[in-house]
């Protein structure tokens, strides 16, 4: 039987993060992954294949809508969607190699199978071809990411019915796609289908898009994407789903009026759950919570001695970076180090045009708990850079705290959001303040700009706009 340090079971971004950091610490490490590729979902069937379409459509709207602004005539302009699958496939391909390649760096050694739990310190892996093995560790985390939830009358049938895997794998657009939930996978999903050529409505349940974000901003992002031909039905719920000769029939409630939607698929979007079952964990003793998320300290440890766990498995939001920064903080504690985590400096991000990103309070969240802030706002289209790119959509929007002027939360609407939103993080991350921002030079002329401006009005002292 070979011993190690530490086993990690499952491969996604939390699983092989916390691999890599093991390897450079110096334990004896081995992950163990059920599929034949490394990255778990987020690599395979997630975050950069998802991304990848999402570029590749917002290319294809660019030439056909935009580019003639800049001067540019291309003609008559079409999709290959088989190419654009490829290209995609091609991403998804580049980066799981280039994970395994990472574990044979740091000397990480990886099982194919699926990974159980025996006993404190003991892993069987069974691999596709029935073989089992078992192998003895000091230390197990459990990485085993989420799977999306199904409603109880629309199963997945991977065809008609589809979860967000069967959604990034279409040959052709549908005809009518109809979308169940407005979080970020039903919005992202939802754009890359409705720039190829789909009629797309979203259903949601509650009276919002994009919930846990700032509600101002998600109401402009819904603004936008109804102006890119989405439909959306707010406070909307679907009831059943029939499928006859291939078309879906969706039936739904709002108030006291019935609804019927016709499609020629549905993506169900409305959550994903804890892949936490069937891994043994319970088998030994490992304490869940009522919603099947594997109970852990503040320190990534379960009530079981030697056994830990990180990202969708365990309370909090389910995104790749939490999960990577988890593992990194659970390893270092396991090798005896300081590890920790800030959850006040973790960023949500929905990847549409333009994309949506927040950290830290929202105003709604900081009226709730009866904080005394202020708010500091600059919309783009008063950004020179904004204005040159013709990207003028969206605003910066910061809450602070009204006395000590401490940033509370962060918020921006922008095609550039996702890589603008770091600035704010980083400053949460060290306490800083609104004013600590503004007085910070950022280059001319940048987008960045608007996130000074944003941070200088929460003095209402911002230079280019004339209503504060």
């Amino acid at each position: 039987m070979e011993k190690f340090d530490l086993v990690i079971i499952g491969s996604g971004p939390g699983g092989y993060v916390a691999a890599i950091r093991a390897g450079q610490l110096g334990l004896k490490t081995a992950m163990v992954e059920k599929d034949k590729d490394l990255g778990g979902t987020c690599l395979n069937v997630g975050c950069i294949p998802s991304k990848a379409l999402l570029t590749s459509s917002d290319h294809f709207i660019f030439a056909k809508k935009e580019a003639e602004k800049h001067g540019i005539v291309v003609g008559s302009v079409d999709v290959d969607l088989n190419k654009m699958q490829q290209r995609k496939e091609k991403v998804v391909k580049t980066l799981t190699g280039g994970v395994r390649a990472l574990m044979k760096t740091n000397k990480v050694t990886t099982f194919e199978g699926f990974g159980t739990i025996t006993a404190p310190g003991k892993v069987s892996v069974k691999s596709s071809d029935g073989k089992t093995q078992e192998i003895e560790t000091k230390n197990i985390i459990i990485a085993t990411g989420s799977a999306p939830i199904e409603l109880p009358f629309a199963k997945f049938d991977g065809k008609t019915i589809v979860s967000s895997t069967e959604a990034l794998t279409f040959t052709e657009p549908p005809r009518e796609f109809l979308v169940i939930g407005a979080g970020a996978i039903g919005l992202e999903l939802g754009s890359v289908w409705a720039r190829l050529g789909s009629k797309v409505t979203i259903l949601e349940f509650l009276p919002r898009i994009a919930v846990g974000f700032d509600l101002e901003l998600s109401n402009l992002l819904q603004r936008s994407l109804t102006g890119q031909g989405i439909t959306f039905h707010l406070e909307t719920k679907v009831s059943a789903i029939k499928i006859d000769n291939g078309r879906v029939t969706a039936t739904a409630t709002r108030g006291n009026e019935e609804l019927k939607f016709e499609a020629a698929k549905v993506l169900v979007s409305v959550g994903r759950k804890p892949f936490s079952e069937g891994l043994g964990a319970e088998k030994v003793g490992v304490e869940f919570d009522e919603k099947k998320r594997i109970k852990v300290d503040q320190h990534f440890k379960t009530n079981v001695d030697g056994i830990y766990a990180i990202g969708d498995v365990i309370a909090g939001q389910m995104l790749a970076h939490k999960a990577e920064d988890e593992g990194i903080a659970c390893v270092e504690r396991i090798a005896g180090k300081d590890g920790h985590i800030n959850y006040d400096a973790i960023a949500g991000i929905i990847y549409t045009n333009p994309e949506l990103a927040g950290v830290g309070l929202t105003e709604d969240q900081a009226k709730e708990k009866g904080i005394d802030y202020r708010v500091g706002r600059f919309p783009f289209r008063a950004n020179a850079r904004a204005i040159a790119n013709d990207d003028l959509d969206g605003i910066v929007k910061f809450v602070a705290d009204a006395k000590a002027d401490r940033i509370l939360g962060a918020h921006i609407l922008q095609h550039a959001a996702s890589e603008l939103i770091a600035e704010a993080v980083s400053v949460i991350e060290f306490g800083g303040s609104s004013e600590d921002l503004a007085r910070t030079c950022h280059s001319h002329p940048t987008l960045s700009e608007a996130v000074k401006e944003a941070a200088m009005n929460v003095e209402k002292r911002a230079l280019h706009i004339l209503n504060r």
